[in-house]
């Protein structure tokens, strides 16, 4: 009875996710997206893919930061990893870099001590258009 009941909830589940239209799924109360160009916040952190490899997204962190006229800035390079702090707007701001994939890099934003969605929106649109040269 038990493996009857698993086994249809979890064919309704699958059901769910493949009507839906997006790869998304719920881990501990959190929905997780998946995807270039899909957007997660979490914690108030706002992550997204970039499909370009790390020293390109790198380099157009670094030129968002100083087109914002980010202050205090200390910038962290690993390898494949990353993060640069700065005052962006009197506002603190940490913007972390992880190496996926040869051309995908997950860039992360949080704007504040708690997050600000909209304003890590902002700087994401910054970043996109550094990448793009528009």
């Amino acid at each position: 009875m038990y493996k009857k009941f698993r086994r249809s909830a979890s064919l309704l589940l699958i059901g769910v996710f493949l009507l839906s239209g997006c790869a998304a799924a719920v881990v501990g109360g959190a929905v997780m997206g998946a995807g270039a160009g899909t957007y997660l916040y979490i914690n108030g952190i706002l992550k997204t893919d970039y499909n370009a490899d790390f020293d390109r997204v790198w380099a157009a962190v670094e030129k968002t930061v100083a087109d914002m006229h980010g202050v205090d800035v200390v910038p962290a390079k690993g390898i494949g990893s990353g993060h640069v702090d700065a005052e962006i707007n009197g506002e603190k701001v940490r913007i972390t870099l992880l190496f996926k994939e040869k051309s995908l890099t997950e860039v992360g934003v949080r704007v504040g001590t708690m997050g600000d969605e909209t304003a890590s929106r902002m700087i994401h649109t910054k970043i996109s258009a550094n990448l793009t040269g528009k």
